[in-house]
């Protein structure tokens, strides 16, 4: 359990020392262009992967418990895949997947209470001393990851629309669960084989 232990709070400081200096640096919108296919751009995500949104406040709040019940989830998952010594690649996947999952849910659930609201002409403070600009649990996710490695026009059988590979801006958190989910797949064998073994010899 310790090694997931440090992975978990290795991936939690990284993406928080990131996002916080990020929203504490940069105007919602800037970038920093690091290379033509690696930019650091600072937008912020109200709801759910690639911004998707839905039911206002309600879905918000539904949201953020999901996520939050989501993560209770897996700490026991993974627990239960520690006792039952499983590989270690099973272990870091599972760790990578908590880890990402609790760092968009502090985002959500706390920023809102710390941090002031970001906009395209004003950096961020913490701790702002008329409070922050949301409620808890009714925060927005920081990302900043961006990578436009393919840019180019479709064939025109495709339509011939202007196009950039890849799109989505993501964050530390993101990648984690992203690289787990690989991982994971990769060492399905190891986490849900003796998963199925152990159920059969219980019933």
């Amino acid at each position: 359990m310790r090694r997931a232990l440090w992975i978990i709070l290795g991936v939690l400081i990284l993406d928080q020392a990131l996002k916080i200096w990020v929203k504490t640096s940069f105007t919602l919108g800037e970038d920093l262009v690091i290379t033509d296919w690696f930019i650091l751009h600072f937008t912020e995500n109200p709801g759910m992967a690639f911004g998707v949104e839905f039911g206002g406040d309600w879905g918000k709040l539904l949201l953020s418990i999901f996520r939050i019940a989501t993560v209770v989830f897996i700490f026991i998952w993974l627990k239960r895949l520690v006792q039952r010594e499983v590989s270690k690649g099973g272990i870091i996947a599972v760790s990578l997947i908590l880890a990402g999952a609790l760092g968009n849910i502090i985002d959500s659930a706390f920023y809102g209470l710390i941090f002031q609201a970001s906009d395209a002409y004003t950096v961020a403070e913490m701790f702002p001393e008329g409070g922050g600009y949301a409620p808890l649990l009714f925060g927005k996710v920081v990302d900043m990851f961006y990578f436009p490695i393919i840019k180019g026009y479709l064939p025109d059988w495709l339509g011939g629309d202007y196009f950039i590979f890849f799109r989505p801006v993501f964050n530390l958190a993101d990648a984690a669960i992203s690289t787990g989910v690989g991982l994971l797949i990769l060492n399905q064998k190891s986490v849900f084989q003796e998963e199925t073994k152990e159920k059969e010899a219980t019933d």
